[in-house]
């Protein structure tokens, strides 16, 4: 009786291409995990954190201020921007009127290092389906290599492997593209907007330094 064939065995006739794109599926899916766990809010902006500083700023302590956003328990994005504002606020003659520059440049800096860490995603996405066409061609190479070789006279049994590989490395390239380019564009959207916020969080929390002269 003829065996059926199993999910396991269509993987294998993937050959070598298909076992780099299997690895490259399971590290798309650890970038996943690691930035759903670092890409929100609770780690970005922490409130408790702002709320205290909102109030260190607005009694006049910026060296505590300070101090408790150079504390390494405390680092997130919003407490580096603001570190970046008080420092520049306190260093500079006209730190009243330029420690929005210093804030902005901060938060353009973390905002690059956030979209850095999503490229993971979108090169897997662009590598993946080319990796599967690669198999695709090489896969039809050896079909008519068998072709060849036989003189026309080759059985579907000879030319079964060859095709599967051809499938199967096109089918492995785009199931794992496909996610991992719906996941970069989630990720992007979603640092935009808590970019944004957090923004505006900030500006909130540093809104007494523009009433000190």
């Amino acid at each position: 009786p003829a065996k059926n064939r199993t999910f396991l065995d269509s993987l294998k006739a993937g050959g070598w291409i298909g076992g780099i794109i299997i690895v490259m599926s399971v590290v798309a899916v650890a970038f996943v995990i690691d930035h759903a766990l670092t890409i929100r809010k609770e780690r970005l902006m922490p409130e408790a954190a702002l709320d205290q500083l909102e109030d260190l700023i607005a009694r006049g302590d910026l060296q505590a201020a300070v101090q408790m956003c150079q504390d390494p328990r405390n680092y997130s994005l919003a407490t580096d921007v603001v570190l970046a504002g008080l420092e520049r606020f306190q260093s500079s003659e006209f730190g009243f009127a330029d420690y929005k520059s210093a804030v902005e440049e901060a938060g353009e800096d973390h905002t690059a290092r956030l979209y850095r860490k999503t490229d993971g995603l979108n090169i897997i996405g662009v590598i993946a389906p080319m990796l599967g066409l690669f198999g695709t061609v090489e896969g039809m190479i050896e079909s008519f290599n068998i072709i060849a070789s036989t003189e026309g006279a080759a059985q579907p049994f000879q030319l079964a492997d060859s095709i599967s590989k051809a499938l199967v490395t096109t089918w492995l390239g785009l199931v794992v593209a496909i996610p991992s380019m719906m996941a970069f564009s989630y990720f992007r959207n979603k640092i935009d907007a808590l970019v944004s916020e957090c923004g505006k969080r900030v500006e909130r929390v540093l809104t007494p330094l523009s009433r000190r002269r």
